[in-house]
């Protein structure tokens, strides 16, 4: 590997980003944090070394979205925190409290997985 990826959320995957599953409202099969983790951000972080994945260009993420997005990169794709510490930067060149939620949204599932 030795390699790179961007992915700039509002361009490659949704303009307006919402939902925490697939189900959970008529078009949250293509707008949803499920989705979106399951389509953008697992394949990245196995095929690259480091992923960057960039929130810029819309500023109404939901709590939902963001846990499921990248909470579930821990709590249902069984990566670790360390190993997304190496691998995953998440930036917002606007909103800095997205980043805080994702933050918070990883150690806490870090946590829960530790205790299993």
């Amino acid at each position: 590997m030795n390699s790179h990826k961007t992915i700039p959320v509002t361009t490659e995957f949704h303009p307006r980003p919402k939902g925490r599953y697939a189900k959970d409202a008529p078009g949250c099969e293509k707008s949803s944090g499920e989705v979106f983790r399951k389509q953008c951000l697992v394949p990245a972080l196995r095929e690259f070394d480091s992923v960057l994945v960039d929130l810029t260009g819309y500023n109404r993420y939901g709590r939902s979205f963001l846990d499921e997005a990248f909470g579930g990169l821990i709590s249902r794709e069984h990566f670790t925190k360390a190993e997304l510490d190496k691998k995953l930067t998440v930036k917002h060149d606007d909103v800095e409290s997205f980043i805080s939620i994702i933050n918070e949204r990883i150690i806490s599932a870090e946590e829960n997985r530790l205790k299993e």
